[in-house]
């Protein structure tokens, strides 16, 4: 049983150790990432083969996406400006630069610049099945 426990102790030293905590510092030289958004979602592809897609977007102040649908959850990050998501039967949510937010599928929505100044750049990137269209529109609002 002394051994058991022991082993236990070196793999959780040598993981601490690997990965460390964040409370300490790291390698000169060494970057690591800044969780920007967690969050669970439905309605990822199923198949066997999916396909990963970014794009970017840029919108001149006023300018909006058309009506639509994702049939799979889309992540859009915003660069530049301030992204409205108006959603059916939901709240609007907004993100400014540097924030990231999800696009649930089969929602119908629109995207706003609402600014009258200022532009808006986004990166969009999502997981899809490979001949799915990035959008369907929905109709009229």
């Amino acid at each position: 049983m002394n051994v058991s426990v022991k082993s236990i102790g070196l793999k959780l030293l040598f993981a601490f150790l690997m990965y460390g905590t964040p409370a300490l510092a790291h390698d000169p030289g060494t970057t690591k990432p800044d969780l920007l958004l967690r969050e669970i979602v439905k309605g990822m592809p199923q198949s066997e083969e999916q396909e990963l897609r970014v794009l970017t977007a840029s919108f001149k102040p006023g300018e909006k996406t058309v009506f639509h649908t994702h049939r799979y959850p889309v992540t859009v990050y915003v660069l530049e400006g301030t992204f409205t998501l108006e959603l059916e039967g939901r709240k609007p949510i907004t993100a400014s630069a540097g924030q990231a937010i999800v696009e649930p599928a089969n929602v119908k929505m629109t995207g706003y610049n609402r600014s009258v100044s200022e532009p808006l750049r986004v990166v969009i990137f999502y997981a899809s099945n490979p001949a799915a269209p990035f959008l369907d529109p929905a109709g009229h609002h």
